[in-house]
């Protein structure tokens, strides 16, 4: 093993790990705020909340974001929020990215495929518009452009807790009309 090799191994085994401090919120606040979600679903379904999650041609930053609420900090399966892996059990799709034209039928057999009531909620810039894809020749444009939305969360990508505040307000709207979570 050459010199450069070992020193690079044992600088390894010293140094720092180079890692992103954990989110600003409490968890008390991200519990408390996962909690209103599900008494909401409760409220609005009888029971928890089931999410299907569709990525329509994204960058991955979104599913990043939707992940970490299945990770220790956030935990939402502990508080009855689901992720589910077919469209006919669920309650809300989560569609991800700007819709491009390979995915809009797979889009529109999922949104046929879920029972009603359901909900569609395009998650971040892109599937509200197309964001920075917007003028591709492979995008058919946001989620809109393919299935009614009920919501919209703006960000590049939405944290966590913008998601479940979403998910929120989606839950407590009376209206009828798409709604639009911003920064």
């Amino acid at each position: 093993m050459g010199a450069s090799v070992r020193n690079f191994l044992l600088e390894g085994l010293f140094r720092k790990p180079l890692t992103e401090p954990a989110p600003g919120a409490s968890e008390a606040a991200a519990q408390e705020l996962a909690q209103a979600v599900d008494r909401a679903a409760r409220r609005r379904l009888g029971r928890s909340l089931s999410i299907r999650q569709v990525d329509a041609g994204s960058c991955n930053g979104c599913e990043l974001e939707i992940h970490a609420l299945n990770n220790a900090f956030y935990d939402l399966e502990r508080l009855g929020l689901h992720f589910v892996a077919s469209p006919r059990h669920a309650d809300v799709l989560l569609v991800t990215g700007p819709v491009t034209k390979n995915m809009r039928e797979a889009l529109e057999r999922t949104y046929n495929a879920t029972p009603n009531p359901k909900w569609v909620v395009a998650l971040g810039d892109c599937a509200f518009d197309g964001g920075v894809f917007a003028d591709s020749y492979a995008v058919a444009g946001g989620v809109s452009a393919v299935v009614p939305v009920d919501l919209h969360i703006r960000g590049c990508p939405p944290t966590p807790t913008q998601i479940l505040e979403g998910l929120l307000a989606l839950l407590e709207s009376q209206e009828t009309q798409p709604v639009t979570v911003s920064r």
